[in-house]
């Protein structure tokens, strides 16, 4: 029946919840359940609640937080931190969040579960990080989860019908496409483009009247709430983005795709906490790590598809990341040639720019 949910839309509701502090059921094919909540929005009572039903709850954590706090990852990427029976609610706050880590070490061995499977504890981790929360959840096994969730009200997920959603990228539709006279072009058109999962928008903005027999001037820009609207000295990305554009007007055409992946893809409250960590001293792979993310959680496939759909096969790449030409091709976008965004250094961000260089391949 239409009415019902499918996974998409059941893995929408999930992310949802997790954000709101509500847990979610998790459940696999071999009959296992768990019940599953994000560190991040955890409150005490609910906490409290885990802690009475059956089972042992354990912190998830990415193998990259794992690293930080020196627990055991014997699931490769993950760790399954085991609760002590006297920690509180933010003895589990601080397992996920490394805002405290200099000024209160935290106090171990900390203990890793290694029997069962973690793939449930994988899932769960997933989708607290597409909900753009700290990549940490509290989960705790449970019996009979579909049951459980139909109790409780609360949303379900199968596992083997959500892995593939989990690991790919959502469909793109463009929803609508408008003139939009600019000041670097008065021949502008603004494409938006929603993707089927209930994520973030992307936006397509068409400079002149780009020909799609030609390779088109183009850039994949993340979005970049400090640097593209607040001016913020430490990023290159505003002078990247008025750069791209001005280019563009002065050639008279071109495409520039603004891509919803705020802070490398952990969004802006995550890119802030690794913010913090850099005014301690960490850079900014080193603060993503011990964050839990990887070095950059983007997805550039998402420009390949854009372009696609608006006829383009081929472009001259406004970029400075050898990682975008690479995705182009790999995605069947030719890239005949990178044009280089050399723009925006300062004394703020010289240090960010260095880190970008050395530990991320960009060609500055």
């Amino acid at each position: 029946m239409s009415l019902i949910p499918d996974i998409t839309e059941l893995l929408a509701r999930a992310r949802a919840d997790l954000r709101m502090g509500l847990p979610v059921v998790l459940t696999d094919d071999s009959g296992t359940s768990v019940l599953a909540i994000a560190s991040e929005t955890l409150n005490p009572q609910r906490l409290a609640d885990l802690r009475g039903l059956d089972g042992d709850p354990v912190v998830a954590i990415t193998n990259r937080r794992a690293e930080t706090l020196k627990a055991r990852a014997y699931d490769g990427d993950l760790a399954r931190v085991l609760i002590p029976a006297d920690a509180d609610h933010s003895w589990v706050q601080a397992v996920a969040d490394p805002s405290d880590d200099l000024s209160t070490p935290m106090k171990g061995p900390l203990m890793s579960e290694r029997k069962g499977n973690a793939n449930l504890h994988r899932i769960a981790i997933a989708l607290a990080k597409s909900a753009r929360l700290l990549p940490a959840a509290v989960v705790v096994p449970v019996e009979d989860g579909r049951g459980f969730a139909a109790a409780h009200g609360l949303t379900c997920v199968d596992h083997t019908r959500a892995a593939p959603h989990l690991a790919d990228r959502s469909t793109l539709r463009e929803v609508v496409a408008a003139r939009l006279p600019m000041e670097v072009s008065e021949a502008g058109r603004l494409h938006v483009f929603r993707p089927e999962d209930g994520g973030e928008e992307h936006y397509a903005i068409e400079i002149g009247r780009p020909d799609r027999d030609k390779p088109v001037l183009a850039r994949l820009h993340s979005a970049c709430f400090t640097g593209d609207l607040m001016g913020s000295l430490k990023c290159d990305c505003g002078p990247q983005l008025r750069g791209a554009l001005a280019q563009m007007g002065a050639e008279g055409a071109g495409v520039l795709l603004y891509l919803n992946q705020e802070g490398r893809g952990i969004g802006l409250a995550n890119k802030m906490r690794a913010y913090f960590l850099q005014d301690q001293g960490f850079d900014t792979v080193e603060a993503n790590h011990r964050l839990g993310f990887e070095d950059d959680e983007r997805d550039f496939r998402l420009g390949s598809d854009i372009l696609k759909s608006l006829g383009f096969g081929a472009v001259r790449l406004l970029t400075n990341n050898p990682a975008k030409i690479a995705m182009m091709e790999r995605t069947g976008i030719a890239v005949t040639e990178r044009v280089p965004l050399k723009v925006g250094e300062t004394a703020h961000n010289r240090g960010y720019l260095a880190t970008k260089a050395a530990k991320s391949g960009h060609l500055l």
